[in-house]
């Protein structure tokens, strides 16, 4: 394999990426308008523009384009797409995945259970045989759609409506499956690699039973609650169920365990890459991506079963761009500042299995603008412990460390989560999440650091002794009164906040460290005119406020001074402009903060002395504003 088009974007194209240049394999990556100056675009030897990323025609033609041997479909998309397969096929490409004929076969719910039954393999009962509840779902698709619990007869023709309803519109089949419906589950899954040669492992098991209506949140392996039997029953069946298909490249079988009973059932094999595949390769040391490649490649999978092992426990939580306190709704915007755990950049980290470590697999930046026309997963968060405990622990201080501003994200839901007696204690089922309420943070030490920058800042402001954060002749310096949703007293002298006890301890690149009441606290806080952000324990949390520093100093006769000592980011006037109150003149940066200089009225540009990149000190003249007569 010389050249590989990765028919995928975000972080799994970056993902792939990687393995593909460390075995020295050109990569070439697709994008549409929306995605021009994407980082996995940046990071390809080669970009393609497309209209979609479900093209199946304009995909494959720029792989032929580019003259890629293989294409990588990564996970979403065209992944599970037969025609995909068969288009490639036809055109001399090969798929990093299946044939098409083995995706028609598994894509389908109903033809994957009697394919499973063929093959020896336990199946969830049949509603008719089980009784209520039942479980009504779409035989064609998956991600919970078309699903609905139905508990009394009354309700089944209803609900069987709305699913296919819901199902014809997300797949176009409106084909329906009726099985029992298991109250308290568990979702374990097997990881399985095939070759062309019949060779078939598991690379055992993972457990995502923490989700939310279908949708994964965390996931762990191995699974912590499952006995050596029922490991021994899924991971066999996981491999007969791909034999008996003749399955080839990665794939998935997904189980349903019943705590009540114990019992293990088939529920679909996905055939592709899983989002969380990263924790697999914690656990084992094994690259899918690389095995996935040379499989593709015409291969022969170069370990046998005996050559798979576990070494501790891993955990991945998925960071979306959702509000998890505010209904989970998708949410859009502009990031301001971005930090990953340990990472300075998109390249990723390696894992250690001799202590815990962590991994970012993700693809967003500072200054990157995210919309609601794709997925809303940003990246993944993976660790790696000794033991489940360890890896646990290690989770919440990696999202801990994680701050995203300017996009709300589910970072701090999933850090609430990660730190959950009940997490701890491994008793989430795969409806634990429908029938309980994490609880939002509070925001009482997020709203301390914004009010101690806010009043750090307003120190800055202006000069002279009356002012109120300033100096007062013969007494200490007065206590600022810092306007966010509640007036904040800051005493930065005597170290107080309202009624807590605050000793700054470290401030740079807005990472602010705060003793308060003698603990230590960290946040990453981002203070601009009118409103504050602050990420603390992975949440972001936003303070709305006055306009404390777009109100710039200016003097009776229109001179506009710098309000703080900075840097000059922008000059948007010329001497002799005429310019409105309000408009923007000129924007500074001071304390990692923007500023931006207004005109107070009416007037003309005169003596304009800021030039962009230069720096100028507190109370320097920029320009004048000469008012009009």
């Amino acid at each position: 394999m010389q050249t590989l088009l990765i028919a995928n974007r975000g972080e799994i194209a970056l993902r792939v990426m990687r393995t593909a240049r460390r075995m020295g394999i050109r990569t070439v990556a697709i994008y549409t308008d929306l995605d021009r100056t994407a980082p996995h675009v940046r990071a390809a030897d080669e970009a393609r523009h497309v209209v979609s990323y479900l093209d199946i025609d304009a995909v494959v033609g720029a792989a032929k384009a580019a003259n890629a041997d293989a294409v990588h479909p990564g996970y979403g998309f065209l992944s599970e797409r037969s025609a995909f397969a068969k288009a490639l096929e036809d055109a001399g490409i090969t798929l990093v995945g299946p044939t098409a004929d083995v995706m028609d076969a598994m894509g389908r719910k109903d033809a994957a259970r009697e394919i499973a039954v063929a093959a020896g393999v336990p199946v969830v009962p049949r509603g008719e045989d089980a009784g209520f509840p039942v479980l009504v779902k779409a035989a064609a698709g998956g991600g919970g759609k078309g699903m609905r619990v139905v508990r009394e007869e009354a309700e089944l023709e209803e609900a069987k409506a709305a699913a296919a309803r819901e199902a014809l519109s997300a797949f176009g089949d409106d084909t329906l499956l009726i099985e029992k419906y298991v109250e308290r589950g568990r979702h374990i899954e097997v990881q399985v690699m095939a070759d062309t040669h019949g060779n078939v492992v598991h690379v055992f098991e993972r457990d995502c039973s923490t989700q939310r209506r279908h949708q994964k949140v965390l996931e762990e392996a191995p699974a912590p609650t499952i006995t050596d039997e029922v490991r021994a029953l899924v991971t066999s069946s996981a491999v007969a169920l791909s034999r008996h298909v003749g399955y080839r490249n990665a794939g998935t079988v997904e189980f349903l365990l019943d705590d009540a009973t114990g019992e293990a059932y088939f529920l679909e094999m996905n055939t592709r890459l899983q989002v969380e595949h990263p924790v697999t390769e914690a656990i084992t040391g094994l690259d899918l991506v690389e095995l996935q490649l040379r499989v593709a490649d015409g291969e022969p999978l170069p370990i046998g079963q005996d050559d798979v092992t576990v070494t501790g426990h891993a955990i991945e939580a998925r960071v979306y761009a959702e509000d998890s306190f505010g209904g989970f709704l998708p949410q859009a915007g502009r990031t301001s500042i971005v930090r990953w755990p340990g990472l300075d950049t998109l390249a990723g980290a390696r894992y250690s299995t001799t202590e815990n470590s962590v991994r970012v697999d993700h693809a967003l930046e500072p200054e990157q603008v995210v919309s609601t026309s794709y997925d809303p997963m940003l990246g993944k968060v993976i660790v790696h412990g000794a033991d489940r405990e360890a890896a646990r622990r290690a989770l919440v201080d990696a999202l801990d460390n994680t701050s995203i501003l300017g996009l709300t994200t589910n970072t701090g839901f999933l850090r609430a989560l990660a730190a959950s007696d009940e997490f701890r204690d491994a008793t989430i089922d795969t409806a634990w999440l429908d029938r309980h309420t994490v609880e939002a943070p509070d925001d009482e030490l997020p709203r301390v650091f914004v009010a101690w920058v806010s009043a750090m800042l307003a120190a800055y402001e202006g000069s002279g002794p009356f002012q109120s954060d300033g100096w007062r002749s013969g007494a200490d310096p007065a206590p600022t009164i810092v306007e966010l949703d509640r007036p904040v007293v800051v005493d930065r002298h005597s170290g107080r906040v309202d009624d807590l006890a605050v000793r700054q301890v470290h401030a740079a690149h807005h990472t602010l460290t705060l003793e308060i009441d003698g603990a230590l606290r960290s946040a990453v806080v981002n203070v601009q005119p009118h409103v504050a952000e602050v990420a603390y324990e992975g949440q972001r949390f936003v303070f709305e406020r006055p306009d404390v520093f777009g109100d710039h100093a200016v003097v009776s006769d229109g001179a506009i001074t710098a309000p703080m000592p900075g840097t000059v980011l922008d000059v948007r006037v010329a001497d002799g402009d005429r310019v409105e109150a309000g408009q923007v003149l000129v924007v500074l940066e001071a304390m990692k903060m923007e500023l931006a200089l207004k005109a107070p009225f009416d007037g003309t540009i005169a003596g304009l002395s800021a030039t962009t990149g230069g720096q100028v000190a507190l109370g320097h003249t920029l320009l004048e504003v000469t008012p009009d007569e």
